[in-house]
């Protein structure tokens, strides 16, 4: 089943929310942390509930009310989000509180907040939506496991225009925990700089991205999302390769009809060995970019890769920022496959123009 995708809404380390821009100005970092730039959140909530709620929740209701006001959508037919951590703030305040009070006086409100569908319920009471709600928590795969649910409900004629995201966020705590695991550079580096330095590691990031999936197409849409593919621990590219054909075959497209392929390189050489495999023995002659050095290191950035996907399909160009390598991007961008991965979850995604 195909979707088109109608609207989008994302709060990203980048200046990507309510703008017309397609990453004009970059954003960089030397901290070897990308946070967000967080808008107003007056337009979109209540000052007095907004005070009670996690940064997560209000990133999330900012970007799913902006998406559904790009799509000129007023209620979904469903919800669906995708996030490995949920409100990660909030379930370190529950923690922590526990502690301080010997697990004593501790109230509900607080555990209500912390859990992973959070976001989506609390998007729901501000739309009074009753329809479809779901929350995948997935690791690396929960972005994706949002996507192909929307698609097979789409396909099975149970909704016609989903609402569907993907989110993470990053605390100095979290931060701090990932860094004892080696997960960011021991050095600080410049987020420009990420794939110039050949150490392992990477740096972290965090966002807030939804979409507009619809049935039938319309004037308003910004591409087509043709299919997806979740691979577990592959033990080697050419693995990764066969799944890229199929999905490919699927499409009736081949390799000669991507016009441009973004890879979730993240600049740790422990892990972007199946990126330069893939690209060396398999697609050498496809025109090819990069986004994590935009975002950052986080479970469900597949999210950001999708609206930077979309907006190249819709304004019809790619950014220099992005591209990484010397082969040309040829006009008309027909087609954009995505191949990214979190520790051992691998996902593809392929999005094609309108």
């Amino acid at each position: 089943m195909k979707a088109f995708i109608r609207g989008t809404g994302i709060i990203s380390p980048q200046h990507t929310f309510v703008t017309t821009e397609f990453l004009k100005e970059i954003v960089i970092s030397d901290t070897n942390f990308l946070k967000c730039i967080e808008p107003s959140y007056k337009d979109y909530l209540d000052p007095v509930m907004a005070r009670r709620m996690g940064r997560i929740v209000k990133m999330g209701i900012a970007a799913a009310t902006e998406a559904l006001k790009n799509a000129k959508i007023k209620m979904p037919d469903a919800i669906i989000t995708g996030t490995a951590l949920g409100c990660l703030g909030d379930t370190e305040k529950f923690l922590s509180a526990i502690i301080a009070d010997d697990e004593q006086f501790l109230t509900p409100t607080s555990f209500i907040q912390s859990i992973q569908n959070t976001v989506s319920a609390q998007i729901a009471l501000q739309l009074k939506c009753m329809n479809h709600n779901f929350t995948f928590v997935h690791k690396g795969f929960s972005f994706e496991s949002a996507l192909l649910d929307a698609l097979m409900m789409l396909g099975e004629n149970d909704a016609e225009n989903i609402l569907v995201g993907g989110l993470d966020e990053m605390t100095e705590k979290n931060l701090l925990i990932y860094s004892r695991l080696n997960n960011w550079k021991k050095e600080n580096i410049r987020s420009n700089e990420l794939f110039a330095q050949k150490t392992e590691g990477t740096i972290a990031g965090e966002g807030a991205a939804f979409f507009v999936l619809s049935k039938n197409p319309s004037s308003n849409d910004y591409a087509k999302l043709c299919g997806i593919k979740t691979i577990y621990n592959p033990s080697t590219p050419k693995e990764i390769n066969i799944h890229i054909d199929t999905l490919l075959k699927e499409n009736s497209l081949s390799t000669d009809d991507i016009s441009l392929i973004l890879y979730g390189m993240n600049g740790d050489t422990a892990t972007d060995n199946f990126y330069s495999q893939i690209k060396s023995q398999f697609l050498p002659n496809t025109p090819s970019g990069s986004f994590k050095h935009l975002c950052g290191e986080y479970q469900t950035s597949g999210g950001f890769a999708m609206w930077m996907a979309a907006m190249m399909l819709k304004n019809q160009m790619a950014p220099a920022v992005v591209m990484h390598s010397s082969l040309p991007v040829i006009l008309p961008i027909k087609s954009v496959l995505i191949y990214n991965n979190y520790e051992n979850n691998h996902s593809l995604m392929l999005a094609e123009k309108v």
